[in-house]
């Protein structure tokens, strides 16, 4: 039992390191320690909104189905999430996270369009492996999702920091042109976030690999435009 409790501790002291780079300590460490704790109530109830979110879109996420999923009452609920929009907002903050923290182990190597490469094929990984929760994320009107051009600027977005770090420092070296920053950060994300919902949405007749081929290829030809 000791060596067991060690190598917990070993295990969550090394993966909490890894989030201290993006100041996202709170909601990650919620979600770490839930690997190695008996689930409280208020994550089973996350678990099965996310289990339904998965299922049918975020129109099947409504507190009554969650309720009964969990197995206790839509009043009980209310305890833990104020409302169907705090639950959403909670399962989007996880995944954020989540996104934030794939991002963070990222080894950027190579050229600087190498490099922005690879940060839109984690982008792609999470789209692919979550669908539903790529279009809460970045898709659905929600409260508190951030907004173009404040918030982004004031760099209150973890999974975009990175993207606008690589872009800034390709215009001080002189490979693209100089710019607004965040300008092509948002364009790069909306050209990445249409095609993924283009590709879910059945309106592109490609294998997951031939998705990705395609992106990237788009993505060459934005790059393309602003190169000096």
């Amino acid at each position: 039992m000791i060596g067991r409790t060690r190598q917990r501790s070993r295990i969550r002291k090394s993966t909490l390191g890894i989030i201290f780079v993006n100041d996202v300590y709170a909601v990650y460490i919620y979600v770490v320690y839930g690997v190695y704790m008996t689930a409280t109530t208020s994550q089973k109830i996350a678990n099965a909104a996310r289990r339904l979110l998965n299922k049918d879109g975020a129109e099947g996420v409504t507190m009554r189905r969650v309720a009964t999923a969990v197995g206790i009452t839509p009043m009980a609920l209310y305890r833990h999430y104020p409302n169907r929009d705090g639950l959403l907002n909670a399962l989007a903050d996880a995944e954020f996270v989540e996104l934030s923290a794939r991002l963070a182990t990222l080894r950027l190597t190579g050229g600087i369009e190498r490099q922005l490469t690879k940060i839109l094929d984690i982008f792609l990984d999470q789209a692919f492996e979550s669908p539903r929760l790529f279009e809460l994320m970045f898709l659905t009107k929600r409260e508190g999702a951030r907004q173009y051009p404040e918030d982004f600027r004031e760099r209150r977005s973890p999974t975009a920091n990175l993207s606008a770090d690589v872009i800034a420092r390709a215009m001080e070296t002189g490979y693209f042109r100089k710019d607004d920053v965040w300008e092509i950060v948002f364009e790069t994300g909306a050209l990445m976030q249409g095609l993924v919902m283009l590709y879910l949405g059945g309106r592109m007749a490609m294998s997951p690999k031939q998705f990705r081929a395609f992106c990237h290829r788009s993505f060459g030809r934005y790059f393309n435009g602003i190169r000096s």
